[in-house]
């Protein structure tokens, strides 16, 4: 069996939608952290940011990545994945960790309902203050770092198949 290969990156920078491309292309399973937390909560994420709060959010995410295992997964996580250290630990048992690394000026371009989006964010906390802080943990995490800017969606592919070795 292929080992897995799980995305992390801000929000909006293309990891569920290069994930289930890069599972087609390489004919392996697709999952998303974030609908699962949506099935196992059976709301929607900011629905779980206002009512429970952050932190329960931050809890939920974290038991989710934690009951994830599996082979021949491409897995994308959601863009607070990495506030979790135990969470992190764990996908790195499970395969590489692929970093889709975009510049804060595309995110904030592809990213306008920050409050309604099920961004993981403090009251107050703009985009770019999320941005500041967890560039360096997505950094931190990384097998391998991939810049999908100004490529086409098959030239990310390729690359994070090849970087993979997949």
């Amino acid at each position: 069996m292929r080992k897995n290969i799980i995305l992390i990156g801000m929000p909006g920078c293309g990891k569920s939608t290069i994930g289930v491309v890069l599972a087609k292309v390489l004919g392996m399973g697709f999952s998303d952290m974030d609908l699962l937390i949506q099935q196992r909560t059976g709301r929607r994420l900011q629905e779980i940011i206002d009512t429970d709060g952050l932190e329960a959010f931050l809890k939920f995410e974290e038991e989710t990545i934690l009951s994830v295992s599996g082979e021949h997964l491409v897995l994308a996580t959601g863009g607070s994945a990495v506030l979790s250290e135990r969470a992190m630990q764990h996908l790195k048992t499970l395969g590489t960790i692929v970093y889709l690394n975009l510049p804060y000026k595309t995110i904030a371009r592809r990213i306008r309902n920050i409050n309604t989006r099920g961004i993981a964010c403090a009251p107050g906390e703009t985009l770019l203050d999320i941005y500041n802080y967890r560039t360096p943990l997505y950094a931190k995490y990384a097998d391998v770092t991939v810049h999908p800017k100004n490529k086409t969606f098959e030239q990310t592919v390729n690359e994070i198949a090849k970087a993979t070795d997949v």
